[in-house]
């Protein structure tokens, strides 16, 4: 078990169990799906998308990290342009 003061300082910035980023990018889907439907039900994907990503930070504080950066380092594949996007199809 690490000491709590260093766990303390190495975790990221939280907010409501999530970090920062993730809670932003939460916000904007949030409000993007509210403005486009005109319902305060197309809040409830929101609500879901918090839970599993406060289930994800549960384990591993820093995922949204990892994750970002797994996007940036990850190589282009050869359908790129025909595809838009790194997908694994032919």
């Amino acid at each position: 078990m690490a000491d709590p003061l260093f766990r303390a300082l190495a975790r990221p910035q939280m907010v409501a169990g999530v970090t920062y980023p993730f809670f932003v990018m939460n916000g904007i889907v949030a409000a993007e799906l509210f403005l486009v439907f005109k319902s305060p039900l197309a809040l409830l994907p929101a609500v879901i998308i918090h839970a599993l990503g406060y289930a994800a930070h549960l384990r591993d504080p820093h995922v949204m990290a990892l994750w970002m950066t797994s996007l940036r380092r990850t190589p282009r594949v050869a359908n790129y342009k025909l595809r838009g996007a790194n997908v694994y199809c032919p």
